[in-house]
């Protein structure tokens, strides 16, 4: 009885032991993460232009990125590289970017479009749950 303890003691013992530095390691980099998050809330609360950043980066979220392919060339046959995003083929990387940056601002854009909707919306129901 005695021995069973002593031996489930020692193999927690030697678990922490093992895991101390690894979750040490992940609790540091949780806690960087963390204190990061929190000053950039605080200086997005100094920065006028916080919302659309963050707005962009939703926007961001939602497009894919742009991929290189390379297909054969019609004419020659010869391999050629070419830009596909959202399924369309360009033929220069700054095509595509520009395709996926007009994508990325009419997401923003419906965004703010929707957003007094949406704020009526909520107080409406802010205005239903005080009654």
């Amino acid at each position: 009885m005695s021995s069973d303890l002593v031996t489930v003691s020692l193999v927690i013992l030697a678990a922490i032991l093992l895991l101390s530095p690894w979750s040490l390691r992940q609790f540091r980099r949780f806690d960087q993460k963390n204190r990061a998050r929190i000053e950039a809330e605080r200086s997005d609360r100094r920065d006028a232009n916080a919302h659309f950043r963050h707005t962009l980066r939703l926007a961001e979220e939602q497009v894919e990125e742009i991929a290189s392919i390379t297909v054969s060339d019609p004419r020659t046959g010869t391999p050629v590289k070419r830009w596909l995003f959202e399924g369309e083929q360009f033929s220069t990387e700054a095509e595509a970017r520009q395709v996926r940056e007009d994508r990325l601002r009419a997401i923003a854009l419906g965004f703010y479009r929707e957003l007094p909707a949406a704020l009526a919306a909520r107080r409406e129901e802010d205005r239903i749950k005080s009654n």
